[in-house]
């Protein structure tokens, strides 16, 4: 196959840790073509839709973990399968790439996850329509609900809609001083929608990230423990990930999603779960591929490759 990835700057990514160079080193150790797109060379022209395209050698040195070996402009119909893989801000120019992509997909591309379901589905809002899984949620631009809310659960967690890795999320208790400050500004006095959810004391045994891939649940999954002090077990925010095997309860939310969630097209889905409460759903670059594959030997970029493989082999 001629796979391409779409994915952030090469040199910005980690090798050492980063999902989609682990699917780019499985991919190339079947044998199959390995491209890479910067989100910014997507263009459409006279009925076609283009990237300028970079041909890379893998390596398993995560220090120099590839060499370019070409680079074209191709349409995207002339891969096997696209792979969007852009970490966000879920901004403008996102929502501008998904359209090209579905353009592309129009054309006869393969991508994945879908553009149009990328699109669809809010990482944060996406569980609106799952809320027997979720914790009590409120998603408001009104300061005045978010008190509201959290003066009848007492304390709450308070996020921005479009961010990631942990960033401007408030654990806030009803008689916390800096309370007013935090939600004029996370809800830029009341300018910009925000979601507030009951804080789950279950978060100090790990915020859990399970991975659904073509609709299977990956039977292990990444309980990210916050460090010392913390509330966020986001990695990016100093969280401690430690792989286990799924419980009951996280295979119940599991397989209660996948089926809905591939039939979508969304091929790569990570979902966040709290003690026994569905947080979010992730679909635009679910990571924790690497740790999981570190610490229990479960190959997740060879069950991503099956499932490519599976769905090529159906064209």
């Amino acid at each position: 196959m001629k796979i391409a990835f779409i994915v952030d700057p090469l040199s910005a990514l980690k090798a050492y840790k980063d999902s989609s160079i682990a699917m780019m080193r499985a991919a190339a150790k079947r044998g199959h073509e390995v491209w890479t797109i910067q989100r910014e060379a997507l263009h459409w022209r006279d009925g076609r839709t283009m990237a300028h395209a970079v041909k890379i050698r893998l390596t398993e040195d995560d220090a120099a973990w590839f060499s370019v070996t070409e680079k074209t402009c191709l349409p995207l119909t002339e891969f096997s399968v696209v792979l969007m893989r852009q970490d966000p801000p879920f901004d403008f120019e996102y929502i501008t790439a998904t359209w090209l992509l579905e353009r592309a997909e129009a054309e006869g591309a393969r991508i994945f996850n879908r553009p149009r379901a990328i699109r669809d589905h809010s990482e944060k809002v996406a569980i609106a329509e799952f809320a027997q899984l979720a914790p009590t949620t409120l998603i408001s631009r009104h300061p005045k609900d978010v008190h509201d809310f959290i003066n009848e659960l007492g304390e709450a967690i308070l996020k921005p809609l479009d961010g990631m890795g942990g960033s401007s999320i408030f654990h806030v208790r009803r008689q916390d001083p800096n309370r007013n400050v935090i939600v004029e500004m996370l809800t830029d006095f009341g300018a910009r929608s925000i979601m507030a959810q009951q804080y789950l004391p279950a978060i100090s045994e790990g915020d859990k990230r399970i991975l659904l891939i073509a609709g299977e649940p990956v039977p292990y999954c990444l309980a990210r423990i916050p460090m010392q002090g913390e509330t966020r077990g986001n990695l990016a925010a100093g969280g401690t990930g430690v792989a286990r095997a799924l419980t009951a309860r996280d295979e119940e939310i599991a397989v209660s999603l996948a089926p809905t969630l591939w039939a979508r097209g969304l091929l790569i889905v990570g979902l966040d779960v709290i003690g026994d409460k569905l947080t979010e759903i992730n679909v635009t670059s679910p990571t924790c591929f690497v740790e999981i594959a570190q610490q229990t030997g479960f190959d997740v970029a060879g069950m991503l490759l099956n499932a490519l493989e599976r769905e090529c082999a159906r064209a």
